[in-house]
Formats: structure tokens, sequence, C-alpha cells
């Protein structure tokens, strides 16, 4: 799944090709991957209008347009945005621009959506911060965390307290901060928050830095795969050893989510 640093290296890779590029035309091979406004409004606002900037915010791209509207991608499990690449599967949306550039939205698992908004405060307000603010400390993230009770891998992965952390990364920073993904929230002590919030930052910076884990589907947008995941500690190395003890890493649900866990460094 496209998670904080997989969709970061997907801006930082497409904001150079498309910034400034005018969308000339659009084809929806699947319309059901416009989640709003009516698939035949969604091409019609988006013809002839230029891409001014792209960011992100949390697992979210965000195409802020001439028109001033945002067209606001969701990738989620499987989706992937492919530039200039020939031979493109499961292509859900074709965006056609300028100078015969070609910007496709593939989803084998056809789950990722498609929004052309007003204002991108519909989604972005609904959101926790995200772990790169320049005001998301340890003190605010401790903030964050106050009376959870939940499984703080639940709480990770709860997109109202922190924007960005999925499961894979979540395995990774309770690892490196050596807490159990079962352990509850509300026992956490104040420098387990800091080691958990230090983590956090390293283990999301160092997967920027390999461009993201191709652990499934994962593609960056010239289609090559990031390589983040060959330095996995715990995530999807179930029954290999623990690079920090030796011991055979585990795998144990927690709210229905897979998480993997060394079970001497990570002690419940």
């Amino acid at each position: 799944m496209p998670e904080l640093p997989e969709v970061e290296t997907i801006k930082n890779e497409l904001a150079p090709c498309i910034i400034g590029k005018r969308i000339t035309d659009v084809v929806l091979p699947d319309s059901t991957a416009v989640k709003e406004p009516a698939s035949d409004v969604f091409i019609r606002k988006l013809k002839g209008t230029t891409i001014e900037t792209v960011r992100r915010r949390g697992k979210y791209l965000i195409l802020q347009l001439s028109n001033h509207k945002f067209l606001i991608i969701h990738l989620r499990m499987t989706g992937a945005l492919l530039f200039n690449c020939p031979g493109e599967r499961y292509v859900r949306a074709v965006f056609h621009l300028n100078g015969r550039d070609r910007l496709a939205f593939a989803d084998r698992r056809r789950l990722g959506v498609l929004r052309l908004i007003d204002s991108v405060g519909e989604i972005t307000d609904k959101l926790g911060p995200d772990p790169f603010a320049r005001d998301f400390t340890a003190a605010k993230f401790a903030e964050r965390l106050r009376g959870r009770k939940a499984p703080i891998k639940a709480v990770l992965l709860d997109q109202h307290v922190v924007a960005g952390v999925g499961n894979m990364y979540a395995d990774e920073i309770l690892f490196m901060a050596k807490i159990h993904p079962l352990r509850k929230t509300n026992t956490l002590t104040a420098n387990e928050i800091k080691a958990i919030h230090h983590a956090m930052l390293r283990v999301l910076r160092a997967a920027i830095a390999g461009k993201g884990a191709s652990v499934d589907t994962y593609k960056r947008p010239d289609g090559n795969q990031g390589t983040a995941h060959t330095e996995f500690a715990v995530a999807h190395r179930l029954g290999k050893p623990c690079p920090g003890c030796g011991t055979l890493i585990q795998r144990l649900p927690v709210r229905n989510r897979g998480s993997y866990y060394c079970s001497h460094c990570q002690k419940l």
C-alpha cells in the first residue's frame, strides 16, 4: 500500500514533470475511479486547466489547478501514477498533457479514488497532523495520544491521530522504539512516546530516501520500484531473524491488520 513515503516520492518525482502542464484531455476507462463530481463533469472541468502545484497531505496527492479547483488522488491499496510509461495495465484514468505527455492512474484492485473539489479542506481538515509538520513535536504527539486505550499499533494507523503512517511503517516504527504492537497506548511513558516520535521521523525519512517500498504493487512514476523495503527490520519479514537479536520475526493481528514484530526486542 502506498503510505507517506511512497506518496512523497511520487510527489517529488512527478512535480517537475507536470507542474505548468495543461490537461488537454481526460479519458476514463473505468469511470468508477471518480468519486466526485459525476464523471462527465469531472472531465469537462479538468480539460484546459493547468497544473499549478503538486503536494502531499498524509497519503493524499493534491494537484492545484488553474481554475482554483483541486484534483485529489488517493491511491489506497494498489494505485499507481505512471508518467509516459508504455504498456500500463489496470488503467482507470488517463490525463493527456500538452507536449504529448501522459499521466495514467492504474489500480489493480480498483480501490483508489479521484476527486475534483473546490476546497482542499474537505479532505485535509479530517486528518491529523503530518509527521513532518514543524509543530508536530513529541509533546504534540503525546497530546494526540492522550486518553487512548487502544493498542499503539492501531492508534498509529488512525489517520485522525497522525496522517500518513500505514501498516508496514507502523511496524518499523514500533520495532525501532522497542514497543510491542499490542501495548495499550495509555500505558506508554513519556520517554516511550518520545521514542516512538523519534522513530517515526527516522523511519519515514529513510523510506523516502529509498524512494518508497515496493513490497507488492507500488511503482514510481517512471515505472521503477523503490528500495526502502530492502532495509526493513521486521515488516514483511515473517520467520526471518531479527537484525538486532536473531529471534525469528513473528506476525500477529492487531485490529484485523497483520503486524510484524520481534518478541524479544518488543516485549509486551
